[in-house]
């Protein structure tokens, strides 16, 4: 098999397989917490975000590290073997300040995952190939995630929530051996941290300086942060509602809700892949906006158990678009600055900045106001996001190297 066909097909594997490190136990982690252990929202919350706010300062950092390391087939192992670790430590000590501990430690290790995938894929197929490429990993990702879903749906009635944490060893030896297998002599080192093909030296200023200098960027950074503000808490938190309204089976109906946005972000994520070079970055981002906004509005109409879970085909939408188009516009507005990675961190601090105020709030928020005035309270964050980002993001496509 020729060496660049071979490196692509190890990227899908892993692309596949990682899914399951790259979050940790996700919106499970609550629904385990709040049935096993009797934790309440606000909590939750409150631990998560003390993970969360460590994940959001570390990136930037992490990011460098990702550019200026060339063993990054053995950096994306070991960072799946850490989050992988602090997951299988919760269930051993399931209280406030070890869970929080394991969320902080995870965090380090999991920002650094997606800029190693999105870097090792540019360095193997190059500008011209990486939207596509990326909206292929990111399609393959939901794949994967979707996949695991699936198997704890179908097993959790049998063996209860021991089957989240076998489903993590599972992935982690899997996602290895597909790190290992991506051939080394493949990567383009300089190209993998945004350098023009042939540029061997670090061009350009720092990440943070490039967010400062660049107004695209910052327009980027600002729109995310509103997003995510408005999309992290949603899973969890329609998680916890159907949990509650049905007692003894809130991982099986946390496992469905997953797997209904899975199934749209895979074939969403692709299309975003294969037509962003046609129709450009911008048009297929605010149908994110959208989707998210109507999303919020659709989740107070009824607490129907089968209403919730296809409300969740909206997320699809909205998480496929955004996961598949953030490296191609990353690397868009950072071309030839060597600086691909470190600036992925850095707008992902700004993102994360909306993560991490979601999650601490959206709990707070559910304890004092309910879950449908929390949920009407994100859909207007998201639809204001949309209205920022129509109002003040360029398209990206095309954009001349800095």
């Amino acid at each position: 098999m020729p060496l660049q066909r071979r490196a692509e097909r190890s990227l899908d594997a892993l692309s596949f397989f990682v899914s399951d490190a790259r979050y940790g136990l996700g919106a499970f982690l609550g629904v385990y917490l709040i049935t096993e252990h009797g934790w309440d929202p606000g909590s939750i919350g409150a631990a998560l975000s003390i993970g969360g706010l460590t994940g959001l300062f570390s990136q930037a950092p992490m990011g460098a590290l990702v550019d200026a390391i060339r063993a990054k087939r053995a950096l994306i192992a070991a960072a799946v073997v850490i989050v992988t670790a602090t997951c299988l430590f919760i269930p051993l000590a399931p209280r406030f300040w070890p869970v929080a501990l394991a969320g902080v430690v995870g965090a380090l290790a999991g920002v650094t995952i997606g800029p190693t995938l999105a870097s090792i894929s540019l360095g193997v197929v190059g500008p011209a190939r990486f939207a596509r490429r990326a909206g292929r990993n990111e399609a393959l990702f939901h794949l994967g995630d979707g996949a695991i879903c699936l198997a704890i749906l179908l097993t959790a009635p049998f063996f209860g929530s021991s089957v989240l944490f076998w489903s993590m060893g599972f992935t982690m030896i899997a996602s290895v051996l597909a790190a290992a297998a991506v051939p080394a002599r493949a990567i383009d080192h300089s190209v993998a941290r945004g350098l023009l093909p042939g540029e061997a030296q670090l061009q350009g200023p720092s990440a943070w300086l490039l967010l400062r200098n660049s107004r695209s960027l910052i327009a980027f950074a600002a729109c995310g942060a509103l997003f995510h503000l408005a999309n992290a808490s949603m899973l969890g938190l329609v998680a916890q509602k159907l949990a509650l309204q049905n007692l003894g089976q809130g991982i099986t109906l946390t496992a469905a809700s997953a797997i209904a946005a899975q199934s749209v972000m895979v074939p969403v994520a692709a299309l975003a892949g294969a037509r962003a070079d046609a129709w450009g970055r911008r048009p297929l981002l605010l149908a994110a906006f959208a989707a998210l906004a109507l999303r919020g509005v659709l989740y107070t109409l009824s607490d129907n158990t089968t209403w919730l879970i296809a409300v969740q085909l909206l997320d699809g939408v909205g998480a496929g678009l955004i996961g598949a188009l953030f490296p191609v516009v990353i690397a868009d507005l950072t071309r030839g600055s060597g600086h691909f990675a470190a600036a992925q961190g850095v707008v992902g601090t700004v993102h994360g900045v909306g993560g991490v105020l979601s999650a601490g709030l959206a709990g707070q928020m559910v304890v004092h106001a309910g879950y449908n005035a929390t949920f009407l309270a994100m859909s207007v964050v998201a639809a204001l996001g949309g209205l920022l980002f129509w109002l003040i993001m360029p398209e990206t496509r095309g954009m001349p190297p800095r």
